[in-house]
């Protein structure tokens, strides 16, 4: 029995890559009996046959994992905006850091289409927050060495709204991905669909790219989110001063004594960030308590 790493997951097939070589697995029927499928980023244990087939046997221990999309053990979402066409809504991107966080992953905050727009808001609002972030051009190259860096030994998985550049970039790092790409509709300022399913790629022999389909995959689901009780602390610049609110169980919504709301209106921290906050807070305190708990993370 051989371990490797699911690169691709398409159709009920499974592409291992072990030991410098590529394997067409089918899984066994126990993991759909137990309800339990892998995932693209799982290391598995399998059985190899010459033909260069395979079935996976055991799913090893997983660090975190994503049901949209559909990925595991992912050091860092590297989050591609753009102030240019199309623009991204910044509560999307608070929503993912939210989810992102809950499942001990880290985020990377990559501004696209710098040539067109340089991106100040986004770049200062996320820089100021604490994230690192990076201004880069598909176009002419501009900040990739950067990325590159920050991506440099890790696993990262890459998403963003349609159309504002992922694969664009990921060719950009690397001309032998040759991934499709999508013109923006310049009526709606959104792109097409050109990534379709979750798929790992080799940068280089320690740094790994998930490259996955858009926000549009990360669709609301309440049980996706955090109880409300744990959503400030997946903002890192309220931590400075949440423990000198007036009342231990500040919301950090409204009301006097709340000391994360005087540094919002001293300008420490982005008024977009604390809105978002808001929005996630609302949205976790509709969800009960027994459907979040009662879907799978």
């Amino acid at each position: 029995m051989a371990e490797g790493t699911i690169v691709k997951a398409l159709s009920g097939f499974y592409y291992v890559h072990s030991a410098g070589q590529l394997f067409t697995c089918r899984a066994r029927g126990k993991f759909r009996h137990g309800k339990l499928s892998p995932l693209v980023g799982d290391r598995v244990r399998f059985t190899e046959l010459e033909d260069h087939t395979g079935a996976v046997d055991e799913i090893l221990p997983r660090v975190n994992q994503f049901v949209r999309p559909a990925v595991a053990n992912v050091d860092q979402l590297v989050i591609i905006v753009s102030q240019a066409i199309p623009i991204t809504d910044p509560f999307l991107i608070d929503r993912i850091i939210t989810v992102a966080a809950s499942r001990g992953c880290g985020c990377v905050i990559c501004v696209n289409k710098c040539d067109l727009d340089a991106g100040d808001e986004l770049f200062d609002t996320y820089t100021r927050a604490g994230y690192p972030t990076v201004r880069v051009s598909a176009e002419t190259g501009e900040g990739l060495e950067q990325l590159r860096r920050l991506i440099a030994g890790k696993v990262s998985a890459f998403t963003g709204n349609s159309g504002v550049g992922k694969s664009s970039i990921l060719n950009g790092l690397s001309p032998e991905f040759a991934l499709d790409t999508g013109e923006v509709s310049e009526k709606l300022g959104r792109g097409c669909h050109t990534t379709r399913h979750v798929e790992l790629f080799a940068l280089d022999e320690h740094t790994l790219i998930a490259d996955t389909p858009g926000f549009s995959s990360f669709d609301a689901d309440g049980a996706d989110l955090c109880g409300k009780e744990e959503l400030a602390t997946y903002f890192p610049e309220f931590a400075p001063h949440r423990d000198m609110c007036q009342f231990p169980d500040c919301a950090h919504i409204k009301g006097r004594g709340c000391a994360v709301l005087d540094a919002i209106a001293r300008g420490e921290i982005s008024r977009s960030r604390h809105e978002s906050y808001v929005r996630l807070y609302e949205q976790a305190s509709s969800i009960p308590d027994w459907e979040r708990n009662g879907k799978t993370r």
